[in-house]
């Protein structure tokens, strides 16, 4: 069975309660489907979102960055509380009234504090998965980072504790009264879909196209 968080009275989802969901299984899948998230941050009383790319590995979300940058900089000062955020569209809900046009997502919120990861190798690990999370496969057909590299790139770890996920499904939603009205309605399904790999201009002769780039998708067949 899939483990169930508590919401706390900060992820308690209050706006269509119904489409909340609050087990790991859930978020998890979210999660390794997407690769991409917002990152929310404060700093002096200003907020900031940064997008992002991202990394899951069990009960911990990493995210890496220039050690340069705005966030990593405030991570001198400690730990920083952080909201990330997943979306996946998946489609365009046209009802038959504007105000009841909606979407199918699926999302995640996680709230927590973003800690630096210092152990080499956990650093080392944490950005192999960030890679394998992307494009899996291409981790160990490319160089390794030097210790230049990783020294200009900082890691954050984020506990996967206080979170929930929100899905919408299904058709639209329509007022009664609205059904008869004469205009279409309906889904327009939408998704992520990979074109063919181009080559780079400076490819040494003979390389060919790697499969896991070939038949790149997003989509998990089951939970990792």
């Amino acid at each position: 069975m899939s483990e169930t968080q508590m919401p706390t009275p900060r992820t308690r989802v209050v706006r269509e309660p119904h489409r909340a969901a609050y087990d790991r299984e859930t978020a998890y899948r979210i999660l390794d489907e997407g690769f991409l998230c917002h990152v929310g941050f404060a700093v002096d009383g200003q907020p900031f979102v940064i997008p992002t790319s991202y990394g899951r590995k069990d009960a911990s979300l990493y995210i890496h960055g220039s050690a340069a940058s705005r966030m990593l900089r405030q991570m001198q000062k400690g730990a920083v509380q952080v909201c990330i955020t997943i979306t996946l569209l998946d489609g365009l809900v046209l009802a038959r009234s504007v105000f009841n046009h909606s979407m199918n997502y699926r999302s995640v919120v996680i709230l927590g504090k973003a800690t630096l990861v210092d152990d080499p190798e956990e650093k080392l690990a944490a950005l192999k998965t960030l890679s394998e999370h992307i494009l899996p496969g291409r981790w160990d057909d490319s160089r390794q980072p030097n210790d230049r590299e990783l020294k200009q790139t900082s890691v954050l770890r984020v506990p996967i504790e206080e979170f929930s996920a929100k899905v919408r499904t299904g058709p639209a939603i329509d007022d009664e009264e609205d059904y008869a009205f004469p205009t279409w309605a309906g889904v327009v399904p939408l998704e992520m879909v990979a074109g063919s790999p181009i080559d780079d201009a400076r490819l040494l002769q003979g390389t060919e196209v790697p499969e896991y780039a070939r038949h790149y998708t997003r989509k998990r067949q089951e939970m990792a």
